[in-house]
């Protein structure tokens, strides 16, 4: 089956800005999007009853789709309505496209994601890219000069591992940030070595090493794939601290954050590791988690 990107929608103001956002994407990438709503009579039901539920979700996802092809006339629009377990549907669903996309309310007054079960379970065991946008999230554009109309996108931030980095979450975020135009930021969190018994100048001496060492191997692992995308402009920035805080720092300034999770065996459980769920609870701009290994 031809690839695709897809949405999941409910109607609410999150997957909208999601729905939004997805449209954009599949016009960069040059391919159909579908959108896509997950029914489940025993969650959905109870309230307003089977026929009229169903009705209901049905033409929430028809005005979806109608509205999204009126503002984004140049991509096919698809809807296709799932029945049965949402998480289990969105990840098939998932695994026909090249990437799937979820709304997420903001927490009040921080920045940061509310994911519930099915936004994490998803993230968790989805086979390709997840991409989770916030209710509010406008930031994927800004003006390239402030009264020209013309729009340029923020750089492009991924969080990279240089003890175990993965083609497939660097390429993703060197692809995206090509078909932007943007710039890619790569950052790296690291921890210094423990010194007991050094005194504070002694410990900043050593530090200094560890901090050249650490760029010089960001640089190597990026070296080759500077090669493969001589457009993209690359920031490196191999920093001591955690990964997570560092790319939640970086994010401010971004218009996706692409973070890597290693793929998961069983069909049960939510972790997607620490640095994954750090942004997520902890940034504003969108994040795309990446399944690797």
């Amino acid at each position: 089956m031809p690839r695709n990107v897809t949405v999941g929608v409910d109607g609410s103001p999150e997957s909208r800005a999601a729905a939004e956002w997805a449209a954009r994407e599949a016009g960069l990438l040059g391919l159909p999007l579908r959108v896509v709503h997950a029914w489940q009579p025993v969650l959905q039901a109870p309230l307003l009853g089977v026929e009229a539920s169903r009705d209901q979700a049905e033409q929430m996802l028809r005005e979806v789709g109608e509205s999204l092809r009126l503002r984004h006339s140049r991509i096919e629009v698809n809807i296709d309505y799932l029945t049965g377990r949402p998480v289990e549907a969105l990840c098939e669903a998932a695994s026909e496209a090249e990437l799937l996309v979820l709304g997420s309310r903001a927490l009040g007054g921080v920045s940061g994601f509310v994911l519930g079960s099915v936004g994490l379970s998803v993230a968790a065991h989805a086979k390709r890219p997840v991409v989770f946008v916030r209710a509010d999230e406008d930031r994927e554009r800004v003006p390239a000069r402030p009264s020209s109309g013309a729009y340029a996108h923020r750089p492009v931030v991924l969080g990279l591992d240089t003890a175990s980095p993965d083609d497939v979450v660097i390429r993703f975020a060197f692809d995206a940030a090509m078909r932007r135009s943007a710039a890619l930021r790569v950052v790296h969190g690291w921890y210094p070595p423990r010194h007991f018994g050094h005194t504070t100048s002694t410990v900043a001496q050593l530090h200094e090493p560890a901090a050249r060492s650490a760029s010089a191997v960001l640089a190597e692992v990026l070296r080759s794939w500077r090669q493969r995308y001589p457009d993209v402009e690359v920031a490196e920035d191999a920093l001591s601290g955690s990964a997570a805080r560092l790319l939640v720092d970086a994010s401010r300034g971004a218009s996706l954050v692409v973070v890597g999770r290693r793929a998961r065996r069983g069909l049960f459980g939510t972790h997607i590791g620490p640095v994954a769920h750090g942004v997520l609870h902890h940034t504003a701009a969108p994040v795309a988690v990446v399944a690797h290994g």
